[in-house]
């Protein structure tokens, strides 16, 4: 597998040095140089495989070469070791449940699948620890510490914005220890991800760490979320469905560009919805062609509070040839608190099901597109990204009450919790990496 900059399409690089480079040099995004469309016969068997064998089957068409079919598969067989069931709510109306992994969140796929292969290759070749930097606005950074806990010659460091994380997100970033390090940040997700790219420029840290990233700038953390679709769409054939519309929450919009490269493969999509909050770059951008990043705004839907996203780029990149393709199949929606709060009253008054923020989100869009398109056959699946448990203080009494806390949950509170905080100006945060080196 090769891969090339969205920055620069004349660059070639294996996939095994886009995994641990996260970035090129030119700041571009990796993209792979072929999407190749899964065959005819592919899709005709598709109802009768798990998720684990499409998991397989997708990586491997995609990663082809990059590493042996045998060891992809140990990889595919233990990163995806949960279910993703999709849930009817109503007549073709269905929810992906994408939470059923170790951190409670759908990132749990890219970042299991990412470790994994991380550590397939450093077991080959040795050499300098890795270090990885990873920004999150909520669910990466918990997905990433237990994906890469306890993984040999790595060491983890995860920055957060300071009080817009819930209670539950930060117990999953800083009880962990032993590899996992977290640094709170006063400042915004945005913050958080200008330091981590700003240190992946920096020729002096370069020299000094081997620097890579878990954040779905990552390729290999994009790739595995392709996996969900696919076998989402498995489930739906065994119901009789022959097309989709997925609502997808949008917040650096990896999750929806690992959608669109279902799509390209062949995954029969008649729509996507980009669903986000009030911080609306992509739906303004589809709405009016103009395409303004702005700091982010926080709300309750904290995983979304992304005012520039990274991945929009590649979803740019793959319909470089052809804009009106993609504002045809990509609808974008926004909602604000208030609009988000009436929208998990109104799904658990209508079907008795409890949406996480995000959800809610996704919900309402799917809602809002479906009134307008009454005549669309296709059912609709929006992605439940996180476990509700994990936003308590956002749901109403009533509501929270109807929530079954996970176990991992409950004995986290127990745990002592270790950060270090900083500013958000990089001088500081770059002293404090090569301070931390040698404690």
């Amino acid at each position: 597998m090769n891969l090339y900059s969205t920055n620069n399409r004349a660059l070639r690089v294996p996939f095994r040095k886009a995994l641990f480079q996260s970035l090129p040099a030119d700041q571009g995004l990796y993209m792979p140089v072929d999407v190749p469309r899964l065959p005819a016969e592919f899709w005709a068997r598709l109802p009768t495989l798990t998720l684990p064998q499409i998991a397989f089957e997708v990586a491997h068409a995609l990663l082809q070469d990059a590493l042996p079919a045998e060891q992809l598969r140990r990889i595919v067989d233990d990163a995806v070791s949960f279910p993703a069931p999709v849930v009817p709510l109503s007549t073709n109306t269905y929810v992906l449940e994408l939470f059923h992994g170790p951190s409670l969140a759908f990132k749990d796929f890219g970042a299991r699948f990412m470790s994994r292969l991380m550590g397939y290759y450093l077991a080959q070749e040795g050499g300098r620890p890795l270090d990885v930097l990873v920004a999150t606005s909520g669910d990466t950074g918990g997905a990433v510490a237990l994906g890469f806990l306890g993984v040999p010659n790595v060491r983890v460091t995860i920055l957060y914005p300071k009080g817009k994380v819930s209670p539950i997100q930060q117990q999953q970033l800083t009880t962990n220890g032993q590899n996992i390090r977290a640094l709170e940040i006063d400042g915004t997700f945005d913050d958080c991800q200008a330091l981590v790219k700003q240190a992946f420029a920096d020729e002096e840290l370069n020299q000094r760490f081997r620097l890579t990233s878990a954040n779905s700038i990552n390729i290999a953390r994009l790739i595995p979320q392709a996996f969900y679709y696919v076998g989402a769409y498995a489930q739906l054939q065994r119901l009789g469905h022959r097309e989709v519309v997925f609502s997808v929450p949008s917040g650096n919009f990896g999750n929806l560009s690992a959608g669109l490269l279902a799509w390209k493969m062949g995954l029969p999509v008649c729509q996507f919805l980009a669903a986000t909050n009030a911080n609306d770059t992509v739906p303004t951008f589809l709405r009016t062609g103009q395409y303004q990043p702005r700091p982010s705004v926080a709300t309750i839907a904290n995983a979304m509070d992304v005012g520039n996203p990274s991945n929009w780029a590649r979803i740019a990149d793959l319909f470089r040839d052809d804009a009106a393709r993609l504002s045809a199949l990509v609808t974008g929606y926004s909602y604000s608190d208030d609009e988000t709060r009436a929208a998990m009253q109104a799904a658990f008054d209508a079907h008795g099901y409890v949406l996480c923020p995000h959800t809610a989100i996704a919900w309402r869009a799917w809602q809002q597109w479906r009134q307008a398109h009454p005549h669309e056959s296709a059912p609709g699946v929006f992605l439940a990204t996180a476990h509700p448990c994990k936003f308590p203080e956002v749901l109403a009494p009533g509501v929270a009450a109807q929530v079954e806390v996970p176990r991992q949950v409950q004995m986290l509170s127990h745990r002592d919790q270790y950060l270090v905080d900083l500013s958000n100006d990089y001088p500081g945060f770059k002293s404090w990496l090569l301070v931390s080196a040698t404690a």
